[in-house]
């Protein structure tokens, strides 16, 4: 399989998933100074100006610690576009991107050939998030690099699709980078990734219980508290399926074993104004949050993953 050379010889093979409202510039440091791939949506910076001064605080810390840690530089990080028409800062977010030649951008809601050829012509890479092979198929044949399989247990916007299937499916046709989303928060499961035939990992839910995430302290407390058994699967608050986390849809009112279906065509990343809002209210959790057992600072959560991967390795005699 080919990887672009700003994939190559990474510490771990995970990217840290871009997640809305709680990525932020520590966040992304963090995670790339221990070695994964740190990312966070454009999104999330609000006022839109203040992407620039995150974009501008993230590539200045990490060239600093390149220089002072020149046998281990950080990992690349990158940055989430919503490319859905509903985003209306799209373009302004990009141009700030391109202001710091963003080394990747994850596109979602969409595949444009336009973003990523406005990304190609700074120097950077796409990597499109997907839920099936159609959708896969079609990135691709808009020019992007790599691809993120959202299967089944993943959190927030979710597919169906086993990680067996949808990595088999598209490992058929395509040998270019491929991060398998779901359920993925121990080392182990970031080896049986690879095993299945994805690159990297790409692990969200368990970097909401670190320190440095942007996240209500009840928030990663239930993160900590709950299992596979406390996540629903729901269109309501969006209009697009995701996992979310019972317990937040109790403390809303609503019954999460009786959520009614949306309209999906009223797609919103915010909650309507009648149902509570995703994500600052329902909180959005994948299914593997059984592995996260307590609230720690990012490099900690990293060095764990690190081990329980290495010790994966040894006991199929691959170390």
């Amino acid at each position: 399989m080919s990887l672009p050379p700003v994939l190559q010889n990474l510490p771990l093979p995970i990217i840290g998933s871009p997640l809305f409202i709680i990525s932020n510039p520590k966040l992304v440091i963090e995670q790339c100074k221990a070695g994964v791939v740190g990312a966070m949506p454009a999104l999330n910076a609000r006022p839109a100006e203040q992407l620039d001064e995150w974009l501008a605080e993230i590539t200045e810390t990490l060239a600093a610690h390149d220089r002072a840690h020149p046998d281990r530089p950080a990992a690349p990080f990158a940055i989430n576009q919503i490319v859905h028409k509903s985003n209306d800062r799209l373009e302004q977010d990009m141009a700030v991107c391109a202001k710091y030649k963003v080394p990747i951008v994850i596109t979602s809601l969409g595949a444009r050939t336009d973003v990523n050829d406005a990304v190609h012509g700074w120097g950077g890479i796409v990597l499109h998030d997907i839920i099936n092979n159609f959708f896969a198929k079609k990135a691709i044949e808009k020019g992007a690099d790599g691809l993120i399989a959202v299967a089944a247990g993943a959190g927030g916007h979710a597919g169906v699709k086993s990680p067996f299937a949808l990595v088999q499916e598209i490992r058929e046709w395509f040998d270019g980078p491929v991060a398998l989303s779901g359920s993925i928060a121990n080392g182990g499961a970031v080896l049986a990734a690879q095993a299945m035939g994805a690159d990297f990992a790409y692990i969200g839910s368990a970097f909401i219980a670190t320190d440095e995430a942007r996240a209500a302290d009840a928030y990663k407390q239930m993160i900590v508290d709950s299992s596979s058994d406390d996540i629903v699967y729901s269109n309501l608050f969006t209009g697009v399926l995701g996992n979310y986390l019972k317990g937040s849809v109790r403390n809303a009112g609503l019954d999460p074993d009786a959520l009614p279906e949306s309209d999906s065509s009223a797609m919103s990343f915010a909650g309507g104004s009648s149902k509570p809002k995703a994500w600052k209210e329902i909180w959005g959790s994948g299914q593997g949050v059984g592995a996260i057992k307590q609230i720690v600072p990012a490099r900690v959560l990293i060095e764990r993953l690190q081990r329980e991967y290495l010790q994966a390795r040894q006991r199929l005699g691959l170390a």
